[in-house]
């Protein structure tokens, strides 16, 4: 049986991950350490899914405690299950485009040295096998707010006549603009990414996300967008919209899809790919409309107010290119849009999430 290794195989893309590699016939280690709990706290634990994950998979799935920045416990993970190891999926990050200021260090050393860590492995002991890696639109930095945006009713967007009308392809610089760390950690975690690939002849691809979404995400208030605001709408607990007058433009792409197109790439890999990957054109919002999606779907009026200041380097209008993935995998397509995402969040949350009375 094939073998695959899913890093944050707790976390919404990891655990997506194990599910699809399973049942298509893998056998999968999901290296994971609940750090999701220490980052955003307890309600953000890991812990249920990956108990879900063993009980659900008792034969062909194990989970390893294991910290991706202890270079030895890595290099030993896939030194000792080389043999039938054919896929890599790093998820495993420190997610939070704000949480990394407070803890620069943290941050860099999970999202960069942790990565550098699994490539350095895979080149020692099974350079063959394929490596993906969830990047992230951060990397471009700011440059997207320099876009010549128009301001209408509910959101930001580009003239009809612009070059990035249909989406941001990967060809956009991501030099000489203002990252967050996070961006920069994830950026220099890509940069290897791409580097091991040309280097050393590894199939790697880097998929920079959009937002990644879907029904097994925690959302935190610092991390998962149309989770933690449909939670708060159903919860009644406050939210706040960070500048923008709400109009900023997020492409959003769930889990499954998502994790479809590692499965697409790994079935015919390619040597340091990389692809802008989202909702594209068929699957985004902006902050007033997911507002506005959230309330009819939960049949409640959410709690919220509009911040001042907008996230340091966040950015005002995002629609991933996809077209290039869509060339590379024809086979590929998009199956979830947002009111069918943020449906398939609230039903199978809102009895946990309970309802404010």
């Amino acid at each position: 049986m094939p073998l695959a290794i899913v890093t944050g195989s707790g976390g919404l893309i990891g655990s997506e991950s194990v599910a699809h590699f399973v049942e298509a016939g893998f056998d999968v280690l999901g290296v994971e350490n609940d750090m999701r709990a220490y980052f955003f706290g307890p309600s953000a634990s890991t812990k249920p899914q990956t108990q879900r994950l063993v009980e659900t998979y008792p034969e062909n799935f194990r989970s390893f405690e294991l910290e991706i920045r202890d270079a030895e416990a890595v290099d030993r993970l896939v030194r000792e299950h080389a043999a039938g190891l054919e896929l890599v999926i790093h998820a495993a990050a420190q997610p939070s485009h704000d949480w990394a200021a407070t803890e620069p260090f943290t941050d860099f050393t999970i999202n960069a040295n942790g990565t550098l860590h699994l490539l350095e492995a895979l080149r020692r002991h099974k350079p063959e096998a394929t490596f993906v890696f969830c990047s992230t639109n951060k990397v471009y930095g700011d440059r997207p707010n320099f876009l010549p945006l128009v301001e209408l009713h509910t959101r930001l967007e580009l003239p009809e006549g612009h070059e990035y009308y249909d989406c941001i392809p990967i060809s956009m610089p991501i030099d000489r603009s203002l990252h967050s760390l996070f961006g920069v950690s994830k950026a220099s975690a890509d940069l290897l990414v791409q580097e091991y690939g040309r280097y050393f002849g590894i199939p790697t691809v880097c998929f920079r996300g959009g937002c990644l979404t879907g029904p097994n995400h925690a959302g935190a208030r610092l991390h998962g967008f149309l989770s933690y605001l449909m939670r708060c709408t159903v919860t009644g607990e406050h939210y706040t919209v960070y500048g923008y007058d709400g109009k900023q433009v997020r492409d959003n792409i769930h889990s499954a899809d998502l994790v479809r197109a590692f499965a697409a790439f790994h079935a015919e890999p390619r040597v340091a790919a990389v692809y802008n990957i989202g909702g594209g054109r068929d699957s985004n919002c902006s902050m007033l409309e997911a507002i506005e999606l959230c309330e009819q779907i939960a049949g409640r009026e959410l709690n919220w107010d509009l911040g001042d200041a907008p996230r340091i380097g966040d950015h005002r209008w995002w629609i991933s290119d996809l077209a290039e993935f869509r060339r590379d995998y024809p086979g590929w397509r998009l199956t979830h849009g947002i009111e069918e995402i943020l449906r398939e969040i609230h039903a199978q949350n809102v009895e946990s999430w309970g309802v404010a009375v």
